[in-house]
């Protein structure tokens, strides 16, 4: 599935980097800190590949 916005892929890729241990869960907040808790590295993957080009700012 991919991202609605620009501001849920960001979410997923810093998720993501906090699955896969590149960066700390403690620096993870809101919306990104419930994605790390909630979904697989697969879905986050998913998620954080999706072009940014057609995607607007935030879903509304």
């Amino acid at each position: 599935m991919p991202a609605k916005s620009q501001a849920q892929q960001k979410a997923a890729g810093a998720a993501l980097s906090a699955k896969r241990g590149e960066t700390k869960k403690s620096e993870l907040k809101g919306a990104s800190r419930e994605m790390y808790e909630s979904m697989s590295e697969k879905q986050l993957e998913e998620f954080a590949e999706t072009k940014r080009k057609s995607l607007p700012g935030k879903k509304s």
